[in-house]
């Protein structure tokens, strides 16, 4: 049993969302108890404590969209690519390092994603990969590192034709595969969906294979209208915009997530609202790509379910928090908007798009939760309390806060060191392949 203590516990539960001087009792993999410190400490004198040395308690954070594929990308330089638009950076950067993504590439690319995402207290991950190299295997490696490192995730393959029928064939079956060992573990750290890249790079024909090979087992995680080209190609060759293609080939519905809807009609979000799927924002990825600022605001009003990722552009969610301001104001030229639907996506929406998948509730510390708890550091020099709790994590806090990170039960990292995790070792490994990848990717030894 573990008791976390001795802080400022925000718990984003409504019923009882705030103790000045609380504690959080884990018992196993759930929340026990919630309550006052002295109280706590009394009720449970044999627990293990972890000191939040008067910091700040609170759930740890929901990614809903990354992908581990860029997780050796930092610093990265292709040698001839200079993109101009949004199929070049896909086509000259994505699509050339997930073709010599090997199996260990894959392991190091989840190793080097995971760790980070753990030091900014991020403890749930909806990752959509792609390793057209080598694509038997790779979300069971996947997972194989998750569990080694304790990181809860939820797992597919981005189904794509823009390397051929063989290839198209693998990653269908990648899914099947995964969502079917899965749904037969029943584990709650590890979950399946199936996964599609952009709808320019598959055909209906496809959609069928998936549909059929998924056969209902699980909800579907596709980009949608991220960039202009899924608009013309469903148009041109479907006679239709995209989100109306997904309808068609039954892609559609309460468990199946789309990623951006940058470009979406009212139409189309209204096909979104009614059969009840969702949509996760990446707004820091769509300013580096230069695809726009999804209508969020507008699908919110739509009473459209929008969660949060970062696309891997980071792995600190209050920088997407912070960003996700900026862009929205900026693009609706009101300096007045979005702090609301901001802080509505991260703390709430992703919660109940977790609550899709994962059977413990997650993204809140009440009894019976998931014991999924961060501490982090924060020293106000401004007044600070539930009343402006979200204000000061816009303004004043970042993922680097974090100093204490619990997942399930596990202390994975505490005063700011790994527990029972080599990081030197792993790093040291992920290095070599690091180096191998880029020596492909530019034709040189590094």
């Amino acid at each position: 049993m573990l008791l976390v203590g001795n802080g400022m516990v925000f718990t984003r539960d409504d019923a009882n969302p705030y103790l000045k001087d609380g504690a959080v009792v884990i018992d196993g993999d759930s929340i026990k108890e919630v309550g006052g410190f002295a109280e706590m400490k009394a009720k449970y004198p044999d627990a293990e404590f972890v000191d939040a040395k008067g910091q700040v308690i609170m759930p740890g954070f929901i990614n809903a969209h990354t992908h581990i594929y860029s997780g050796l990308a930092r610093g990265l330089a292709i040698e001839g690519n200079n993109p101009t638009n949004f199929y070049e950076v896909l086509d000259g950067t994505w699509w050339k390092i997930d073709r010599h993504l090997t199996l260990n590439g894959t392991k190091a690319s989840a190793y080097a994603t995971i760790l980070d995402c753990i030091r900014d207290g991020v403890t749930t991950i909806f990752d959509h990969h792609a390793s057209f190299c080598e694509i038997p295997g790779s979300l069971f490696t996947i997972k194989d590192a998750a569990k080694e490192l304790g990181m809860r995730s939820c797992l597919c393959y981005e189904v794509s034709e823009r390397d051929g029928e063989e290839k198209t064939e693998q990653s269908i079956r990648e899914n099947a595969e995964f969502a079917q060992w899965a749904a037969k573990e029943d584990d709650d750290m590890i979950k399946a969906m199936f996964g599609g890249h952009a709808l320019f790079t598959i055909s209906d024909a496809t959609f069928a294979k998936m549909v059929e090979a998924n056969n209902g087992l699980t909800g579907f995680h596709i980009h949608v209208a991220e960039g202009m080209n899924d608009v013309w190609d469903s148009l041109q060759n479907y006679g239709c915009r995209p989100v109306e293609r997904l309808l068609h080939n039954g892609i559609l519905g309460p468990k199946t997530l789309l990623g951006h809807c940058i470009h979406v009609s009212r139409p189309e979000m209204e096909m979104i609202r009614e059969t009840g799927t969702m949509v996760v924002n990446n707004p820091e990825s769509n300013m580096g790509n230069a695809v726009g600022c999804s209508p969020v605001l507008q699908m919110m009003k739509e009473g459209i379910l929008v969660g949060m990722g970062t696309d891997a552009y980071t792995h600190d969610m209050l920088e997407s928090l912070k960003v996700f301001l900026i862009i929205q104001r900026h693009n609706a030229c009101l300096p007045n908007v979005a702090f609301g639907e901001d802080v509505t996506m991260l703390f709430k929406n992703n919660r109940e798009i977790a609550a899709k998948y994962f059977k413990k509730p997650l993204g809140i510390l009440k009894e019976g939760a998931a014991a999924d708890v961060i501490v982090m550091d924060y020293k106000p020099f401004t007044p600070f309390s539930e009343e402006n709790l979200d204000g000061h994590m816009l303004f004043g806090m970042m993922g680097k806060n974090c100093r204490t990170t619990i997942i399930n039960g596990r202390v994975l990292y505490k005063d700011r060191e790994f527990v029972d995790i080599d990081e030197e070792k792993i790093n040291a490994w992920t290095m070599e392949e690091a180096k191998k990848l880029w020596g492909a990717l530019n034709n040189r030894v590094y």
